[in-house]
């Protein structure tokens, strides 16, 4: 019984894995967590970049200001070897060194170029009494080689009396300025300045401003650190407001994807609202005119079939029929062989127009060549007076030349001839004609007969559509002047129908002149 219940457990425990990887391989597939994403990496690679961009810009700028001070310090003390003005700052307030700077300054004790120890002596206790350091900043003096005095005397161990930086200062017989690092937890560097001091041929003393950058890069260090704590603050709060804008944004595309599920071959009336004219709003106007076109192709496509259905079942009805009731009589089966042979090549015209509809709308349909338009007019004259007995007519020729499939022309303007041949009389007149103007050619086919209502006028263009007050059955399954529209359409141009009643029709082909882009 225990093994049954682990069993089951494993089994329920493996299904929550597995339901909770499909949901997270869906949330992880939506485009809204996608953009989400891409937005993180984007913040998250700028982050990386810009705060150790900011850290060395602040770094450099800190030390800019910091070597600025310490030219200045250094030109002051430059300017007291040679005897010049010496500028003091933060004067001391003691009595007895207040009167021996006032002396200095006066001329009582003169500050010339040293010419002795003594000389280099009394300018280094002039220099370290009358001129402060900053914070962090050191005047060190060495004498022989020796460590003499600093300002201020407290110094950090990096420059210890016996460190080996100080050391190599003491021994220093060439001006120099750069930086000792050291790999201190800090990241504290020493910037520093080296003036030596030559008397009679010979280094006696040197001079050295000194700067600890630990303080001012552990300030900068705190504020990069409130710089990271808020821009992680705002980076959570932009993330947030990124995946409620980015479900906003792409909630047409939701509406679109609840539309396409809830169409059915059945239903295809569903439409998308068109919100703003930017790239969602022209994509639900494509949509929305997508599924114009498919419920009038299915439309069109379901009234086809039945329309087909309908012609076809006559004709199988008639076979079946008079196959039935045939007998032994030759005469009978004769007279039925031939009568199923009839009904048999109405089924195959009517399949090889329906296959000619299908075909117009494929782009290889028309084969265009340089046609002279008199020279068609004329043959479409001559073959349609084989149709029937009727007076024909010769209206117009036109001149010049045009581009079309000159079959499909001739293919149309025959259908339209059949078609005049069937509702007029012998003693009717059908004329042919042709005309060019305004960048168009005009085939047209003309007559006396009946006419057609106007209702019907519109109607009859459409696929197994026949004139209601025909007093004549046609013999063709209603696809003709379909036909007609399809080759016209596929040409770039359009089938125009003027008729009345008791006088006749008239059926014109337009077609532009320049050839149709497909």
């Amino acid at each position: 019984m225990s093994r049954v219940l682990n069993r089951f457990c494993d089994r329920i425990s493996v299904f929550k894995i597995s339901q909770l990887f499909l949901v997270w391989q869906q949330l992880l597939g939506e485009a809204r967590t996608r953009i989400l994403l891409w937005y993180l990496l984007i913040l998250g690679i700028t982050f990386l970049i810009a705060i150790p961009a900011f850290r060395y810009q602040l770094y450099q700028r800190i030390d800019e200001r910091v070597r600025q001070d310490m030219e200045g310090n250094m030109m002051a003390f430059k300017a007291l070897i040679k005897g010049e003005k010496f500028v003091t700052e933060n004067r001391l307030t003691d009595d007895s060194e207040e009167i021996l700077n006032e002396s200095i300054l006066s001329g009582e004790e003169q500050i010339t170029t040293p010419a002795s120890v003594e000389d280099l002596i009394k300018l280094f206790r002039a220099y370290l009494l009358y001129r402060r350091p900053e914070d962090e900043s050191y005047f060190i003096t060495f004498l022989d080689g020796e460590f003499y005095k600093s300002s201020p005397s407290a110094r950090p161990k990096l420059l210890a009396r016996d460190s080996l930086l100080m050391r190599r200062w003491a021994k220093q017989t060439q001006p120099e300025q750069g930086e000792q690092e050291f790999f201190a937890p800090d990241g504290s560097n020493i910037l520093y300045m080296v003036e030596p001091i030559t008397i009679n041929g010979q280094t006696r003393g040197v001079f050295v401003v000194a700067h600890n950058t630990a303080g001012e890069r552990t300030e900068a260090l705190e504020a990069i650190t409130v710089i990271i704590q808020v821009f992680s603050l705002v980076f959570v709060v932009s993330l947030i407001l990124t995946w409620f804008a980015a479900g906003r944004i792409l909630s047409p595309l939701r509406t679109i994807l609840t539309t396409a599920h809830a169409i059915s071959e059945s239903d295809l009336t569903q439409r998308l609202p068109v919100r703003g004219k930017g790239e969602l709003g022209e994509l639900a106007k494509t949509f929305n005119e997508m599924m114009d076109r498919l419920e009038a192709a299915f439309a069109s496509q379901r009234e086809f079939v039945n329309d087909a259905g309908h012609e076809l079942r006559t004709p199988i009805t008639i076979i079946c029929g008079h196959l039935e009731l045939m007998g032994d009589d030759p005469q009978e089966q004769q007279e039925t062989v031939a009568l199923v042979i009839g009904e048999l090549d109405r089924m195959s015209r009517l399949v090889d127009d329906m296959i000619l509809l299908a075909k117009a709308e494929r782009a290889d349909f028309l084969q265009v060549a340089t046609v002279n338009v008199a020279d068609l007019t004329k043959e479409l004259f001559v073959k349609a007076q084989a149709l029937a007995e009727r007076d024909w007519q010769l209206d117009s020729v036109a001149k010049g030349q045009i581009v079309v499939d000159r079959q499909r022309i001739t293919e149309a303007m025959m259908n339209l001839a059949q078609n005049a041949t069937q509702h007029t009389k012998e003693s009717d007149t059908i004329s042919i004609g042709s005309a060019i103007a305004k960048e168009k050619v005009r085939f047209w086919i003309r007559d006396t007969g009946e006419g057609i209502p106007l209702v019907d006028q519109k109607r009859i263009f459409e696929r197994f559509a026949r004139s209601s007050n025909s007093r004549r059955r046609s013999e063709g399954a209603g696809l003709g002047l379909s036909i007609v529209r399809a080759i016209a359409e596929a040409h770039g141009g359009q089938v125009l129908l003027r008729s009345q009643l008791g006088a006749g029709s008239m059926f014109t082909i337009v077609l532009p002149l320049d050839p149709p882009n497909k």
